[in-house]
């Protein structure tokens, strides 16, 4: 049914794998539009209680942007990108159901993104969460500069977007980015567990505590932001240069234009 996800319905709790291994599953626009039909579909399928978000083989949940993608793109391209996966992400995160993350590895830029959007999340012991948009002269553009302080408050939140530092499973459970660390081989049984207590009590009630816990993180006003300056990135000298040297392989050269 999809090209770039795997999804397995079991009882009333559906399991999605974004199963691109050879490219440690990083985000292309297959799999943010995969994303969006699949949230759709928890949304209308009456059988589906809650679900999972996963990645596929045991290094990373999703390993950033495929930034291929990014090359030739301008001002105006950028700001489309960005609200295209806001979009599917806040669908993520106000779905009346339940969707929590099981973070496998690498959860990086949009992958910490995306975990980020989830109702919660759940790590591995090999997991690794950042946002290393700075070291490609961007900025995060799915909600992350938002949602990671909001998650972690807003010093260490500060300090892992400025240095694009990664932080380790350990510390995500201390800042509480997560709400409990696994071994890889229980990670998909530990989430399954929680989601299977959540999907006995009455789902009206789920949704509206997923409601009125949303409403109390605040507006919309700093995605806004967000979203426009990370669309303004793609206009500078400075992303042109971080994403070439990115996939050159080589330090990149910053001037700050």
């Amino acid at each position: 049914m999809y090209q770039t996800l795997l999804t397995v319905l079991a009882g009333n709790i559906l399991s999605i794998t974004i199963n691109r291994p050879e490219k440690l599953n990083a985000l292309n626009q297959t799999v943010i539009r995969e994303l969006g039909e699949v949230v759709e579909e928890i949304y209308q399928n009456p059988v589906i209680r809650a679900a999972i978000i996963t990645g596929s083989g045991n290094k990373a949940f999703v390993a950033g942007a495929d930034i291929s993608g990014f090359a030739g793109l301008g001002k105006e391209e950028g700001r489309r990108m960005a609200k295209e996966g806001l979009d599917i992400f806040f669908k993520i995160e106000n779905s009346p159901k339940p969707i929590v993350a099981a973070v496998n590895g690498f959860a990086l830029g949009g992958g910490c993104e995306l975990a980020m959007a989830c109702h919660f999340r759940l790590c591995s012991d090999t997991a690794q969460f950042g946002q290393p948009e700075v070291n490609l002269g961007l900025i995060p553009g799915y909600g992350g500069t938002q949602r990671l302080t909001r998650l972690i408050g807003k010093g260490r939140s500060m300090e892992a977007l400025l240095t694009g530092n990664l932080i380790n499973a350990s510390l995500a459970l201390q800042y509480g980015l997560v709400n409990y660390i696994t071994t890889p081989e229980d990670l998909m049984e530990k989430t399954k567990l929680i989601l299977q207590q959540i999907t006995s009590k009455g789902p009206l009630a789920v949704a509206k505590c997923i409601a009125a816990a949303n409403a109390a993180t605040g507006g919309q006003e700093g995605f806004e932001l967000e979203t426009e300056s990370f669309a303004e990135c793609f206009a500078t000298a400075d992303m042109k240069e971080g994403t070439a040297a990115f996939l050159e392989k080589r330090k990149p050269v910053f001037k700050g234009i």
